[in-house]
């Protein structure tokens, strides 16, 4: 597609200038190159379902990202910043049309959010709100990082350009999908980051933006303890869909010194958790040979009665079947039943005592189970006196 022919066809949708996807269309089915053919359904792709802001038309802005995408310029940021914006705009209004990709947004929540039985949550098309903390474990299986990008320049956050606006992201917010330890990090005037390009004197500030990408600032994983600081959990309960205000100078304290205090109480805890990994092994296993065990008597249970039942279904038809034989024929076949008796009464023997055997390792597993649990507990408390 040439700038004339672009030109031409462009057409103005409220505050948009857009090219109608039949045009597209048209010329996907038109055109010679096959390749070019790809090309420009891409480039729709990429219109009419990541950047959906004018139904059935593409955005003249999402044709400026796509022609840089040729120059190993990735659409990541781009994309998550328009997604952030336009949530951000229904969350402040209270309602609104989402304009970005639903799909790509749905696939996230269902990768990020895990049920405790490790199946991923599906019920956000529905009904996401009633969906409580102690259901959903935050995690990225396959993205555990040993460092978490959290600061470019002069801000405690990283700036996302988008194609028609720019705005900023706390990943600090977000420390559980590391399985780090999350707490309350500063972000005052992170709500001011955002704007579009539309504003005055947006040019600069999507300047100081780039700009700020030269110095970022990185931070390891912080896994240990509770998944959350106690300040972070009173936050939660009082916090506003708002920016977190910036605390007082006798009170404040930067991020540096958070995560000083946050590696502290890591190696305090590093000698201790060896001892507690090895007495949860413990745990974890006796539970598991006591389930094979209960598993094991349920499954002898059930081959008893079924031998009882055979029994007496045996027995019935010694007692009915074979009338008018001679009495050769009922000897015989009196003989073949009573060996036939002696061996059920044999297997019934048999499985009485495996029931038995399971009886008594499934008391001996309970036992040894309730003993770790003691050794557990007086540990924790052990635990607690050292860091007291």
């Amino acid at each position: 597609m040439s700038e004339q022919w672009v030109t031409a066809r462009i057409k103005q949708k409220g505050d948009s200038r857009c090219i109608p996807w039949k045009t597209l269309k048209d010329l996907i089915l038109e055109h010679p190159d096959t390749r070019k053919k790809v090309d420009i359904f891409a480039l729709s792709i990429y219109g009419l379902i990541v950047f959906p802001k004018t139904l059935g038309h593409v955005d003249e802005a999402v044709t400026d990202l796509f022609d840089r995408l040729d120059k190993r310029v990735t659409p990541v940021p781009a994309i998550l910043a328009e997604t952030f914006r336009s949530l951000n705009v229904c969350r402040r209004a209270g309602e609104g049309r989402f304009i970005g990709c639903a799909q790509l947004l749905l696939a996230w929540f269902h990768i990020h959010f895990w049920k405790e039985d490790n199946v991923s949550y599906r019920v956000f098309s529905k009904s996401y709100s009633p969906l409580k903390e102690e259901d959903i474990e935050w995690r990225v299986p396959w993205l555990l990082p040993d460092e978490v990008l959290y600061r470019c320049g002069d801000f405690d956050w990283v700036h996302l350009l988008g194609i028609w606006g720019a705005v900023g992201y706390a990943p600090l917010l977000v420390l559980r999908q590391y399985r780090s330890r999350q707490f309350v990090p500063a972000t005052h005037g992170l709500a001011k980051c955002e704007f579009s390009y539309k504003d005055d004197g947006y040019k600069r500030k999507a300047r100081d933006m780039a700009n700020a990408w030269n110095q970022t600032r990185r931070m390891k994983r912080l896994a240990v303890g509770p998944m959350t600081t106690l300040e972070y959990n009173e936050w939660w309960v009082k916090r506003i869909n708002d920016n977190i205000p910036r605390p007082s100078l006798e009170n404040s304290q930067s991020i540096e010194e958070h995560l000083r205090e946050e590696c502290r109480i890591r190696e305090e805890n590093r000698a201790n958790r060896g001892r507690e990994g090895e007495f949860e092994t413990g745990c974890r296993c006796s539970e598991a040979r006591g389930y094979k065990l209960r598993k094991g008597k349920n499954k002898a249970e059930e081959e008893l009665d079924s031998l009882k039942t055979d029994y007496k279904k045996l027995r019935l038809s010694i007692r009915t079947a074979g009338l008018g034989k001679t009495s050769k024929q009922w000897r015989e076949e009196i003989r073949e039943e009573r060996n036939r008796s002696d061996w059920w009464e044999k297997k019934f023997r048999e499985v009485q005592a495996r029931s038995e055997a399971l009886k008594k390792s499934l008391s001996e597993s309970q036992k040894e189970k309730g003993e770790l649990k003691d050794r557990v507990v007086e540990l924790e408390g052990s635990l607690r006196q050292h860091r007291s």
